[in-house]
């Protein structure tokens, strides 16, 4: 099901369908270096697919796929989930993009989507992001988006920083 388009990007639910490509994304070690999870085998892979589509049943929202107009092609997934963070229940904001579409603004056009339809549909107050300090490129991404004042805390094991975005 399509949720939203941008410019480049159509933004849509995740399927078991986009298990081989989705795979091939989140098996690359620098796509997941910052990821809890780690690189992601076809089986992860299958399993985050399907835990995304109980979250789209129980939450109306979750990471969803990233496909590329011109060419059809997967990119990543972008999308806003529900997450504990330091025992509070918060919706966190992830994303991941394939390698080759890295430095190309699609990060930043994706979420800036994904947190339009979440704000302003969902009825969400605020939306957090966890990035661990030395992922620059994702600290710039949340910037650009408009999360502010970040505290520091642990998250999993990992030093990280929480941006909070509050709907004005």
């Amino acid at each position: 099901m399509q949720i939203c388009e941008t410019e480049r990007l159509v933004i849509r639910t995740l399927s078991l369908d986009d298990v081989p490509e989705l795979t091939n994304i989140l098996s690359d070690p620098e796509v997941m270096k910052y990821s809890i999870r780690g690189v992601c085998d076809e089986t992860a892979t299958r399993q985050f697919i399907e835990w995304c589509l109980e979250s789209y049943a129980a939450h109306s929202i979750g990471p969803w796929a990233l496909v590329e107009k011109d060419s059809g092609n997967l990119v990543g997934f972008c999308g806003i989930s529900p997450e504990e963070v330091n025992g509070v229940e918060e919706m966190g904001l992830g994303y991941r993009l394939a390698k080759r579409y890295w430095g190309q603004g699609l990060a930043s056009e994706s979420v800036q989507a994904v947190l339009h339809n979440a704000l302003n549909q969902k009825q969400l107050s605020s939306v957090v992001v966890i990035i661990e300090p030395e992922n620059v490129a994702s600290l710039k991404v949340a910037e650009k988006a408009g999360f502010s004042a970040f505290d520091n805390l642990e998250f999993h094991g990992r030093p990280v920083r929480q941006y909070r975005l509050t709907q004005q």
